[in-house]
């Protein structure tokens, strides 16, 4: 079985962050995006990955390349001078992903979730597609996915034939896809698989499906979503068993305290708190006060006196000495805030 990761996006939330990196490149507790899922479509029987790319696409195809080559998977890579939308994106690996079915995974979310049975249900069913569901995330305004009892998808976000006895639920952004989805996409120019494709494969008859999962789910596009999920992976409400060579605590174990550390990170006298990561090279000079909820990256330097809170201190950044950071994104010089829900 085949996958394609999307990641062309511009990622336009999470600026300027994604000015240094794509969402599936971007750093997240010491290792890309892209690392999380491979493991997971690892798991799930894929053999070979291919991916779109158009922003920044040389850091995003060396990214791939080095994690493909990590978790020995085949890369096939596809550039789009011209963004083409979720559908066009899969368009564009037609020849790579056309023998078979194939998984579709969104490039800027964490989804530690096992797909063997979600891969079992859709050839079962001989849908056209499958789509990974979940209940509606509380106040939160996603697009609503609505399927009736037998499990059929028959509008997503407004689009398609309805139905009675329709149920709303929540697109994961990870799809089991059939080729015959290539029977109803336009040959040429941007198009959604959800609210064009899938329309046309509903509008003719055709069978869409949704597959519930319970399994933890975040979507990493915005500053505080990302934040958050930092927060949630070190406060130990993310599963991350499954993800073996690929979690990023296989290579940060857990220290004398409340933290996970690389075993190059220097942390000197500091105080910390926890929970917390420390990256390899890292460094907090010995009057640094680490509080919870706190990332710090490769290579940044904390200085004398800085104090950090629900924080994720990305690459090579310095803290400055007394610097005191509260539910931030901090890269370089740029202090991008990420207020947490109560």
């Amino acid at each position: 079985m085949k996958a394609m990761i999307l990641c062309a996006g511009l990622g336009t939330r999470l600026r300027p962050l994604t000015e240094r990196w794509p969402k599936p490149a971007l750093p997240f507790l010491g290792q890309p995006l892209l690392r999380y899922h491979l493991a997971v479509l690892k798991v799930a029987g894929v053999k070979a990955v291919g991916i779109n790319t158009h922003h920044l696409p040389e850091e995003m195809a060396a990214t791939a390349r080095a994690e493909c080559e990590r978790a020995r998977l085949p890369l096939h890579i596809v550039h789009e001078p011209i963004i083409q939308g979720t559908g066009g994106g899969i368009r564009g690996l037609r020849d790579f992903l056309s023998e078979d079915d194939f998984l579709v995974f969104n490039g800027d979310i964490l989804f530690p979730v096992d797909l063997r049975p979600v891969v079992a249900a859709h050839r079962d069913s001989g849908a056209v597609a499958t789509m990974v569901l979940m209940p509606m995330p509380a106040d939160e305004k996603y697009a609503a996915v609505e399927m009736n009892p037998e499990r059929q998808v028959r509008r997503i976000a407004g689009h398609g034939p309805g139905g009675a006895a329709l149920s709303p639920w929540h697109f994961t952004g990870v799809h089991v896809v059939s080729p015959r989805v290539f029977d109803f996409m336009s040959a040429e120019g941007p198009e959604d698989i959800n609210r064009d494709i899938y329309a046309r494969v509903m509008q003719a008859g055709l069978p869409v499906h949704g597959e519930v999962v319970q399994a933890y789910w975040s979507d990493l596009g915005t500053p505080s979503r990302y934040l958050a999920t930092v927060r949630d992976v070190l406060f130990g409400r993310v599963p991350l068993e499954m993800l073996g060579w690929a979690s990023p605590f296989a290579a940060a174990p857990r220290g004398t305290g409340n933290w996970w550390a690389h075993p190059a990170a220097h942390l000197g006298a500091a105080k910390v708190a926890g929970p917390a990561y420390f990256g390899a090279g890292c460094l907090l000079e010995d009057g640094a006060r680490i509080g919870s909820a706190v990332a710090v990256g490769e290579g940044a330097r904390v200085g004398d006196g800085a104090r950090l809170n629900r924080v994720a201190v990305f690459e090579g950044t310095e803290v400055a000495p007394d610097e005191e950071l509260v539910e931030v994104l901090a890269w370089g010089t740029h202090r991008v805030p990420a207020p947490l829900a109560p």
